[in-house]
């Protein structure tokens, strides 16, 4: 039996959510968006995670950041220190101010704004002994020699090549931080040297597949026994069920428009 634990989130209601541009190969700015279905679909996600135990605290959103409901891009939370986000694309740059005010609010002493191109959780994967951090499409690689000084926290570096998979949550996640960590991933959205790092980092993972991954199943949330991923994705949930995981399903379609699943929405705050 898989014990879960208690995790504290952080997430951004889709109040303004839209698709207005295209910055990955999800995003069709000419295909239909409701917006009144990505909010209840977000409520739903952050419902699940109460229900589950799990604390959840809420920034607001501000108008002109439609992408802003994808808390996991601006902040990466480790032991009290906080690295902030520095977005490639100049359509979410200022979402990176608003996390840091909210950040400086609420206390947080050791807040540091990145100095390169760092899109923060969705690069970056905190094993609970070694931070995983992607590079190929958004974060720059430089940045994590950067996380590394802030944080105090070993990195792996992992290169993405894969433009669907543009960020390594998308790709890859953290089943367990136990003393022997796990993780899922889907093999083919890495190099051929990131993918035999993680083989030999991670032996026993669980393989996601190319039906897995088209659906954005690899960007799921886990508390170490509940695993909440994407509706579609079920043969992942079948192979997690197989390794005594309780896989929890929930529809994120509108958001996938996006190119957003359950971690995209939800920044944890690692102790």
């Amino acid at each position: 039996m898989r014990t879960p634990t208690r995790r504290h989130y952080v997430m951004c209601p889709p109040e303004y959510f839209a698709v207005e541009y295209s910055i990955n190969p999800w995003m069709d700015p000419s295909s239909p968006v409701d917006t009144d279905l990505a909010k209840r679909q977000w409520q739903e996600l952050k419902r699940t995670y109460e229900d589950l135990g799990h604390t959840v605290e809420v920034v607001e959103p501000q108008p002109g950041l439609p992408d802003m409901v994808f808390a996991a891009n601006s902040g990466t939370v480790l032991g009290g220190r906080v690295l902030g986000s520095r977005f490639r694309a100049p359509e979410r740059a200022a979402e990176a101010e608003h996390f840091r005010r909210w950040f400086a609010t609420r206390g947080y002493r050791e807040l540091v704004m990145p100095s390169r191109i760092n899109e923060a959780e969705g690069d970056f994967a905190w094993t609970g002994e070694l931070l995983l951090a992607g590079s190929g499409f958004r974060t720059d690689p430089e940045a994590h020699a950067e996380a590394q000084e802030v944080l105090g926290a070993p990195v792996v570096s992992l290169r993405l090549t894969d433009p669907r998979y543009y960020h390594l949550d998308t790709a890859l996640f953290v089943l367990d931080k136990g003393p022997r960590p796990q993780v899922a991933y889907y093999p083919d959205a890495f190099s051929p040297g990131s993918a035999q790092v993680l083989r030999r980092l991670f032996p026993d993972a669980v393989l996601g597949d190319s039906a897995d991954a088209e659906c954005l199943g690899l960007n799921a949330v886990s508390d170490g026994r509940n695993v909440v991923l994407p509706l579609e994705a079920t043969g992942l949930a079948e192979r997690l069920s197989a390794r005594g995981y309780e896989p929890v399903m929930i529809d994120v379609s509108e958001l996938r428009k996006s190119g957003g699943g359950p971690k995209c929405c939800t920044m944890e705050l690692h102790g």
